[in-house]
């Protein structure tokens, strides 16, 4: 199996990124070696395929984009590293709900790197930490308090993919040093009042650049695996 081709390409037009990546996935072949893009994008709202319009409350000056990907409503902005992983699923030999266990594996273990325990949450893709105790590393147990799955809890990483013919295209968000202020904007991910987070808010001083060289290193060792 050819390796993962890791580039880093700065802050980039999410629309000509999109493009970039279908036309990469259109035009591979069998042989092509996977790729994971790595990059920041100015603000924009993006919308999943299920998204509804409801869910954007006031998007102001920020676009938002329709999209092919899954889920509902994000946000990206400057100092979030996005991580697009371009795979050949077939070749890898692993299906999708393998690949989105693995995007979030990486997370998680990017996060360890600084002490920082991140949860999954049942049919809530992306990754979740504790907003009393983000370093605790105790297991998220028991029955769910008051039926909200997101109580204490606040979202840092996002997942939302396509796959086309086997191969993979969009990926993650990883949330470092940002301005939080826009998801007060929308309900993130389709849930109304879901608390977003970044490292810097949990009291992590991290560079967006440094966190992208660990999530990139735990990509390419989980999807290459």
């Amino acid at each position: 199996m050819p390796g993962l081709a890791i580039s880093r390409l700065g802050r980039v037009d999410y629309l000509t990124t999109v493009a970039a990546m279908q036309q990469f996935s259109a035009e591979r072949g069998p042989d092509s070696p996977d790729q994971l893009w790595l990059c920041e994008h100015a603000p924009v709202f993006t919308q999943g395929l299920a998204g509804k319009a409801e869910h954007v409350l006031a998007a102001g000056e920020i676009p938002v984009v329709q999209t092919n990907r899954g889920g509902q409503v994000t946000y990206h902005g400057p100092g979030q590293v996005m991580a697009y992983p371009l795979i050949d699923l077939q070749r890898a030999g692993y299906y999708v709900k393998e690949y989105v266990y693995r995007l979030e594996e990486a997370v998680i273990r990017t996060l360890a790197h600084w002490n920082v325990t991140g949860h999954r949450v049942a049919s809530a893709p992306g990754i979740y930490v504790r907003l009393d105790d983000p370093f605790s590393h105790a297991a998220l147990t028991g029955p769910v308090p008051d039926g909200d799955p997101f109580r204490g809890l606040g979202k840092i990483s996002a997942l939302g993919i396509k796959v086309h013919r086997h191969c993979t295209y969009h990926g993650l968000a990883l949330n470092v040093a940002m301005d939080l202020e826009p998801y007060a904007r929308i309900n993130p991910c389709g849930y109304a009042g879901l608390k977003t987070v970044d490292l810097h808010t949990i009291g992590v001083q991290a560079a967006p650049e440094d966190v992208a060289e660990v999530l990139g290193q735990k990509l390419g060792a989980l999807l290459s695996a």
